[in-house]
């Protein structure tokens, strides 16, 4: 088989990789469907439970009651089925990898999805109830809370996105690390930076109140302690391994 024909081979298997993760998606936004509601409201709930009596949530266009449940509907079909898609690509990138970059690779992105739900699940559990509380017991008297549903899920969506890569921070370290990029003393002596960072990308990414900002920027400090502490492991465990071959 020459250059040409792999070549050809590649993208035809990396097509059938694709549309399998397509018919994924849309396989489990069908399964999904029916109970479209019940999960918008299901997001709604710590904002519906922040509310002063009497508040409730509106719809301000004719079709938004029923594109944003089923938008809803998308991205969590979209993470029901990421372990399937993430089969998917590793089938295909897996057989041109060495070993070495097997058993990296696949315990990193493993990890870095176990991460990110958990960024997901800490800012649905722990951040909206309180930014959502902080934020309606600072509205004025006589102002009645009646957020657009609309509004509400690209809010929600900006903040899962926030919390879920903040997450990532160990598996950045990591990478860093092992790519040999910086080293785990260069971390250790950047640390101050770091914090004056995620303040800084706190007061940025979460709602104008501190107390999201600093729930978004301890994290990631701890976050970044835990992936030194991993690259440092790691990183000794290499160079023990090397020492007892040679």
């Amino acid at each position: 088989m020459n250059a040409k024909e792999t070549v050809f081979s590649h993208l035809v298997e990396l097509r059938d990789r694709l549309l399998r993760i397509v018919i994924g998606i849309v396989l489990m936004s069908l399964a999904l469907f029916p109970f479209a509601n019940d999960i918008y409201h299901l997001l709604a709930t710590p904002l519906l439970n922040s509310l002063p009596e009497g508040g409730q949530m509106i719809a301000t266009e004719v079709a938004t009651p029923f594109l944003v449940p089923m938008k809803m509907v998308l991205l969590v079909a979209f993470l029901l089925s990421s372990p399937h898609s993430l089969y998917q690509l590793w089938a295909f990138i897996a057989p041109g990898l060495y070993t070495k970059e097997r058993n990296l690779i696949g315990p990193l992105v493993l990890s870095s999805v176990v991460l990110l739900l958990c960024g997901m699940a800490f800012a649905y559990f722990l951040v909206f109830p309180v930014v959502f509380g902080f934020l309606a017991s600072t509205a004025p008297e006589g102002v009645a809370i009646m957020t657009d549903i609309s509004r509400y899920l690209d809010f929600a969506i900006s903040l899962f996105i926030a919390f879920g890569f903040a997450f990532e921070t160990p598996i950045v370290v990591v990478l860093l690390v092992k790519s040999g990029v910086v080293s785990v003393k260069a971390l250790r002596g950047a640390r101050a930076y770091v914090i004056v960072g995620a303040f800084v990308l706190g007061a940025v990414l979460t709602p104008p109140d501190i107390i999201s900002q600093f729930m978004l920027a301890i994290p990631m400090w701890l976050l970044y302690e835990l992936g030194i502490l991993v690259a440092n492991i790691t990183s000794t465990k290499v160079q023990e391994i090397d020492q007892i071959q040679y």
